[in-house]
């Protein structure tokens, strides 16, 4: 007896979601309409609430005492056979009994409906319908009536209830009571605690496929506005990514619940301010190791360059999310799930998401990084909180937490290669010798087409060039013909560089210039707003660095012998000769002269040597000091017998206008540096036969870095 009324409920149930799910999701709205009795009793119509459907014709026309004796429907006028069996309920009524619709929502003890309250309790039966099949794994019931019904031009009805019904702004305001519903729901059960959530799991799940459904049907309600710019689309974009993140949130948080938000597992600082600390260490050593920004350099702005975390760009990428209005009518307000992390929640506003790193606890972690920043960056989002994990846990013994990471890769379907590149992040960010080895062994896994250009940018600050020529090399970036930024055209140069490959880093920039100047690129690049399109501005900071590198690293006796072409040619003197202005006590001036009369151009090289004199005169006269005089005179006197050899060559008239100082000057010099490259200044360049006449001095470097003639 007990098991037969246990089958009886559960039968009914099965039987109201068969007929649900089989319904012609146009006649939802018929089902979903209160209807009224039409017979007529002492001239006037009955009026009571019509629970039952007639079986000849399916019209819900007649209340129950009235199909008993009227002979046909009011509705068709079909006949009403006599002695027939129970008439079916309606299908509100069917899930009513079934428990698929809280008794609370029968309204069949009301013999009357306010004509004003009509409307309300129409609407209500049809969200309680979608409630029904959103509860049933039936979402694409709900789908169908949108596009079918909705959607439908030749959908229309004389009935205003009907005609009502039938528009989609009733599925999209259906969409957002339920949503609002659900994040009361959430609301409470995350103020509960560890224990009290965890036997809340099955629910939680629940809920999580009740959000993926209701973002199923906003998409196919999206889809009836693609193309158009209407406050209604808008308003679906918000609700659908609201939807979205909280979904996202509660996905993470029930993987946390299930693992109680780590309490049981030690993390490696002993306390937040000794992490807080770490952090702080490794941004300063970051500070201190960054090279200087070029671009900054020679748009001469006043920016200072400051190297960033890797976990710095990743959060920062979470603040370009457009926030909503939270108390606004129609907007949802999904920060009333913040609960460890609301603290932090104003604080990211205030100072940005980096400035929240670290996280204060799990909690928060998933609170800010989840409930923040567009949807669309969910993938970025497991990144950090991986790397949150790494960085909680590192240097830890490997099997006390690596099963936790495991974990959540396989929940989450992160691959092994996103897995190590996270750790990756966290190893070049992290300042010891040792992470950064590790990183260096781990690089071949990840190394290739996708890897972030930054990855090198980390190695080369940390003093290793040629792992960061190996991840350019597996990058496919390196030839100069993949589309690349100024920022990572500047870093290939320096690597090359580094790892003494001058030449290929000569003809990295001349490659990568050049498409510039073709504008084959010209319309992807956006580091320095307008002005990096500018092919001249590529060629100057690139020449510039190549320049500033060599003579860094005692190199500009190679540079000078590169094929540089009368565009770089301008920005290596000039930033020679700069050089040599702050440190006349260096060689670079002098080989800006060797740089000329290795090219027979013994004009340039006699105005160089000119002005560098002046100039040391004029260092000599401030410091009184024997050996440096001794030096540089000893310098500026072998610089002068070897450019007074090579002017003897020129023609007694332009040797006369270099002594009268009456010929302009040619090369880039203070004062001069804005003339064009097709100026009407004579270049003046030796004919073919004074090269076979006449051999330069070749030039041989000492260790004390004077120059010596050779014979």
């Amino acid at each position: 007896m007990v098991g037969r009324k246990f089958e009886e409920p559960t039968a009914s149930r099965s039987q109201a979601l068969v007929r649900l799910a089989s319904i012609d999701p146009i006649e939802l709205c018929n089902e979903a309409k209160v209807e009224r009795c039409r017979a007529t009793r002492d001239l006037r119509s009955c009026g009571r609430c019509v629970q039952r459907v007639l079986i000849s014709c399916g019209h819900a026309a007649l209340c129950e005492e009235c199909s008993q004796r009227c002979d046909s429907c009011p509705i068709c006028r079909i006949s009403l056979p006599k002695g027939a069996n129970e008439l079916p309920l309606r299908l509100y009524y069917e899930c009513i009994e079934a428990g698929l619709i809280s008794k609370r929502c029968d309204d069949r003890l009301q013999d009357k409906e306010d004509a004003e309250n009509q409307l309300i309790a129409d609407v209500q039966r049809l969200y309680s319908l979608f409630d029904v099949a959103l509860e049933n794994n039936l979402v694409s019931l709900i789908c169908h009536y949108v596009t079918d019904v909705c959607m439908d031009e030749s959908a229309v009805s004389s009935d205003p209830v009907i005609a009502f019904l039938l528009d989609e702004k009733v599925v999209k305001h259906w969409c957002r009571r339920t949503f609002k519903s659900i994040l009361t729901e959430l609301q409470a059960i995350y103020n509960l605690t560890v224990q009290e959530m965890k036997g809340k799991l099955s629910f939680l799940l629940k809920i999580s496929s009740k959000l993926a459904g209701i973002s199923n049907v906003l998409e196919v309600l999206e889809s009836s506005f693609r193309g158009s710019a209407s406050a209604m689309l808008e308003d679906l974009d918000h609700l659908q990514e609201s939807i979205v993140k909280t979904k996202q949130h509660l996905d993470i948080m029930m993987w946390c619940i299930r693992h109680q938000f780590l309490e049981e597992v030690r993390s490696r600082h002993s306390d937040f301010a000794s992490w807080r600390s770490s952090v702080r260490e490794r941004k300063s050593a970051a500070i201190k190791r960054a090279w200087p920004d070029p671009v900054s350099r020679i748009l001469e702005s006043s920016e200072q360059s400051i190297s960033s975390l890797f976990i710095e760009d990743a959060l920062s990428n979470l603040d370009t999310e457009q926030e909503y209005p939270q108390e606004d009518e129609g907007e949802l307000a999904i920060a009333s799930l913040l609960t460890a992390g609301g603290d932090l929640f104003f604080r990211s506003k205030l100072h940005g998401m980096p400035g929240c790193y670290p996280f204060k606890n799990l909690r928060a972690a998933v609170d800010l990084l989840f409930l923040r920043g567009n949807s669309d960056l969910v993938v970025a989002k497991q990144a950090i909180f991986l790397y949150f994990l790494f960085d909680r846990h590192w240097t830890m013994p490997v099997e006390g937490w690596r099963w936790i990471v495991d974990d959540f890769a396989v929940t989450f379907s992160i691959t092994r290669h996103s897995l190590l590149e996270s750790f990756v992040f966290y190893l070049l960010d992290d300042h010891t010798d040792e992470a950064v080895k590790e990183a260096s062994r781990l690089l071949p896994e990840i190394a290739g087409p996708n890897v972030h250009p930054k990855v090198a940018q980390a190695l080369l600050e940390r003093q290793n060039p040629d792992a960061a020529l190996m991840a350019l090399r597996w990058s496919g970036r390196d030839g100069g013909a993949t589309l690349v930024s100024l920022g990572e055209a500047v870093t290939a140069i320096r690597v090359r560089v580094e790892c003494g490959l001058l030449t290929e880093a000569f003809m990295y920039q001349r490659t990568i210039c050049s498409k510039v100047k073709d504008k084959k690129l010209m319309n992807a690049y956006d580091e320095v707003k307008e002005q990096s399109c500018n092919w001249t501005i590529w060629l100057e900071v690139l020449v510039t660095e190549i320049c500033c590198l060599c003579i860094r690293r005692n190199l500009v006796d190679r540079m000078i012998e590169l094929p540089w072409n009368s565009e770089e040619e301008k920005h290596l003197h000039k930033c020679l000769f700069d050089f040599a202005t702050d440190d006349p006590l260096s060689t670079v001036g002098s080989l800006l002269v060797v740089f000329y009369l290795q090219r027979y151009r013994y004009v340039e090289a006699y105005q160089v040597d000119s002005k560098l004199q002046t100039l040391e005169e004029e260092f000599i006269s401030k410091n009184r000091n024997d050996d440096i005089s001794y030096k540089m005179r000893s310098m500026s006197h072998w610089r002068k017998g070897l450019v007074g050899q090579s002017v003897d060559l020129l023609p007694d008239v332009l040797q006369q206008q270099l002594k009268t100082g009456t010929l302009p000057e040619v090369g880039v010099f203070p004062g001069n540096e804005n003339i064009p490259a097709n100026s009407d200044i004579p270049k003046v360049q030796e004919p073919v036969l004074g090269k076979l006449l006449f051999r330069v001095p070749e030039v041989q470097w000492e260790g004390n870095g004077f120059l010596h003639p050779q014979p």
